[in-house]
């Protein structure tokens, strides 16, 4: 196995090496001057080195890595150039998909993806959020699990039936907030969203296999649908940081990752995110790399990441930018000043003068120091450049090591169930007491015949033991759900 992943070619061949890969990165440039290509060519590269890879593809070409490449001029002349033989071979290749339509379904429950998590998906204001957290508090304590959609309708119709109980006891919980956090989540359920939250939910380990080869599966989410719904696209792919952060052991620095993690179209994690949700982020970037992820971050400009995150990508590639607006000048600044200066050359003129495949390149070396930014020409990739067919994507599946395990939801027995139970049993003892004192006066015998109504409204001893068997049992659910620093369960 090689210790580095090649990228291209300067003066000499440039390499990402593998013990260095979980300190992140940053591949950066404006459209169509070779981005996903570059993306490809680390993918597989990893993944020929034995790490399993995550990648959403954005535009939906990135799926061409499933196939082989094609005999094509260009690539054979530049890759004898870099002294390199062009050997056409495909990467093994996981489908996933929200929707299920293009990939294997990936799920998560309500529960675990938490209240912080799908506050930023319905874009709820603080206040919204402080309710949210109640319910899922009260959720929590109560045993109800929220699995779906119509678990988190549930409860917070119970919420608001019972705002004076929940708020006497977490602070006021409004029935308008809570009816403008159902609105939310009818507008996020049109956007298609309810497939994704249920059971069988994803199992991290099913993103971390190997092949019989000992290659490192390529995980590709089929997103050209979901970028439709950025929020809901950048909290899902924020969710799964977070569950592996929080999920796997610690291990230190590895010789190579355990899963390299490309966040594309990087800037809506950002975009309009409060402060402390960057700050969380922030902290989660940084000591993910502990637990053996390398998470790469794929935008158009650098200036689309905050700094605090900036500073914590060690391995960098950027690709051309155009700087003819105050704001491109901005970005183009923020991308040369994140280099290692070249004496050889002017960073920021390079940047501009870039063409189709070229890029510059600065990794981190043995002693985990940046190296000098070097102009590469990035190698071709021997994987197929485009998208596959619908039909090669169909034999893939029928193909993958995950198949049958995610196809078929499971509704087990959880909170809207659990409700309308409660409600049921409310309705049936209401409608028994409705009967009972619209019994006829002439029957006073039987009147007399049944037990006594109890005149004091204290509890019998049966009473408060059973309330105090029902706290205690909500006290202990609510230590076994610990969440995490995005509001993620850390147990499932």
């Amino acid at each position: 196995m090689s210790d580095g992943v090649l990228i291209g070619y300067s003066d000499h061949l440039e390499n990402l090496l593998l013990n260095r890969a979980n300190r992140h990165g940053l591949v950066a440039g404006a459209t169509g001057t070779g981005k996903t290509v570059t993306l490809q060519i680390l993918a597989q590269g990893l993944s020929d080195a034995g790490v399993p890879v995550f990648a959403a593809d954005v535009k939906g070409d990135l799926c061409g890595v499933a196939a082989p490449g094609t005999p094509n001029p260009k690539f054979e002349e530049r890759a004898k150039l870099m002294g390199l033989t062009l050997d056409p071979q495909a990467a093994p290749v996981v489908f996933w998909d929200l929707f299920g339509q293009q990939g294997h379904p990936i799920r998560a429950t309500v529960s675990e993806m938490g209240p912080l998590l799908i506050s930023r998906m319905l874009d709820l204001n603080d206040v919204q959020e402080g309710v949210l957290t109640v319910v899922f508090r009260a959720a929590d304590e109560e045993g109800l699990l929220l699995l779906d959609l119509k678990d988190l309708q549930a409860a917070l119709t119970y919420a608001s039936e019972n705002a004076k109980a929940l708020g006497a006891k977490y602070g006021n919980v409004s029935p308008a907030t809570v009816a403008t956090i159902q609105r939310k989540l009818l507008v996020l359920e049109d956007q298609g969203a309810a497939g994704f939250f249920g059971e069988p939910a994803l199992q991290l380990s099913d993103l971390m296999r190997t092949d019989g080869s000992g290659r490192g599966y390529v995980n590709i989410l089929a997103a050209d649908k979901l970028i439709a719904s950025p929020r809901l696209y950048a909290t899902f792919l924020l969710w799964l940081m977070s569950e592996l952060f929080e999920e796997l052991p610690e291990v230190g620095d590895p010789d190579k990752p355990r899963l390299a993690f490309f966040f594309d179209e990087a800037h809506l994690l950002f975009r309009d995110a409060p402060k402390p949700l960057l700050e969380k982020v922030e902290q989660v970037v940084r000591l993910i790399r502990s637990k053996g992820v390398g998470v790469y971050f794929v935008t158009q400009n650098p200036a689309d990441i905050p700094e605090t995150v900036l500073g914590q990508l060690g391995n960098r590639i950027q690709h051309a930018l155009r700087a003819y607006t105050p704001t491109e000048q901005k970005g183009l600044k923020a991308a040369s000043n994140s280099f290692r200066a070249n004496p050889a050359f002017d960073t920021a003129e390079a940047i501009q003068g870039l063409g189709v495949g070229e890029a510059l390149v600065s990794v981190l070396d043995e002693k985990g120091a940046p190296t000098v930014v070097q102009k590469t020409l990035v190698r071709p990739p021997v994987s197929r450049l485009g998208p596959i067919t619908q039909a090669e994507r169909t034999a893939i599946m029928g193909q993958s090591p995950v198949r049958g395990l995610y196809d078929t939801v499971k509704d087990r027995e959880s909170a809207f169930e659990m409700l309308k139970a409660r409600a049921d049993s409310a309705a049936a003892a209401a409608a028994r007491e409705a009967a009972a004192e619209a019994e006829p006066a002439s029957r006073p015998a039987a009147r007399a015949a049944q037990p006594r109504a109890r005149a004091s409204s204290r509890q019998s001893m049966g009473e408060a033991f059973t309330k105090s068997l029902l706290r205690q049992a909500g006290s202990t659910i609510a230590r076994e759900l610990m969440r995490g620093v995005l509001g993620s369960l850390k147990k499932r």
